[in-house]
């Protein structure tokens, strides 16, 4: 709920802005334009929101609508900080629009980058060509549009495909699912700030020697529960733990 007297950030249409001015006029043309004016269908008078995806929004009102063209003027304008602990997906490429899914929803729930993870039991497979750049841009579709959906002020990055030896190179606290670890996420030990990079497995499972290989670089197991998650809902479902047990929901 929207405290009374107070901006509402949570209900007007976001639509995305190479950048976000103190004040003055904006329009959306283009795909946002299309969009607002198309879609939305929204009217002159109607307060939409501005976001460059980088933490910055604005509450904007629509002066003027034409076809695939709004124009909006400034309000006022708010910065967020990227939490203190941030959430890295090392998510396992799935078959079919699992892997667009399980990106979309983990943006949704607050995550603050996403990894393509070429585990080793991938039924699909990117291709260093235009196969893998097309897979690789529906990803970040999904995470453009969900992190639209949700109001957020910052888009996820999502990064080119990386290999297990990539994850166990990174200097971060990292956190394997996996449904027969001793550890629970509930329980665990959680770093204050920085990177905590959450890794899925496919759904055929992470193999022994990645497990190795990752755990000699620190990484630690843990389960979410006493049943199995699939690979496209388990990192939606984490990070709902994550943003309870730390500062990120504060």
């Amino acid at each position: 709920m929207t405290r009374a007297g107070a901006a509402d950030w949570t209900r007007p249409a976001l639509f995305w802005v190479e950048a976000v001015p103190p004040a003055g006029e904006v329009v959306l043309d283009g795909p946002e334009g299309r969009h607002a004016a198309d879609v939305r269908r929204v009217r002159p008078g109607e307060v939409v929101l501005l976001g460059d995806g980088a933490g910055t929004r604005a509450r904007a009102e629509v002066t003027e609508v034409a076809k695939a063209r709004v124009t909006t003027s400034v309000l006022e304008r708010r910065h967020d900080e990227a939490p203190a602990l941030r959430v890295v997906l090392a998510q396992a490429l799935a078959k079919g629009d699992r892997g667009e899914l399980a990106v979309e929803l983990a943006t949704e729930a607050g995550v603050d980058a996403v990894l393509p993870w070429r585990a080793e039991r991938c039924v699909a497979r990117w291709d260093d060509g235009p196969r893998g750049e097309k897979a690789l841009a529906r990803w970040r579709a999904s995470a453009r549009e969900a992190a639209k959906q949700a109001r957020r002020a910052w888009l996820p990055e999502v990064a080119p495909p990386v290999t297990t030896r990539d994850l166990a190179a990174r200097e971060a606290a990292v956190l394997l699912l996996e449904a027969t670890a001793v550890d629970s996420l509930a329980t665990v030990p959680l770093p204050e700030r920085g990177d905590l990079v959450l890794v899925v497995g496919p759904e055929g499972g992470v193999t022994d020697g990645e497990r190795a290989t990752l755990a000699g670089a620190g990484a630690r197991e843990v389960r979410m529960g006493p049943d199995v998650v699939r690979t496209s809902t388990a990192a939606a479902v984490a990070l709902g733990a994550l943003g309870a047990r730390t500062a990120r929901w504060g």
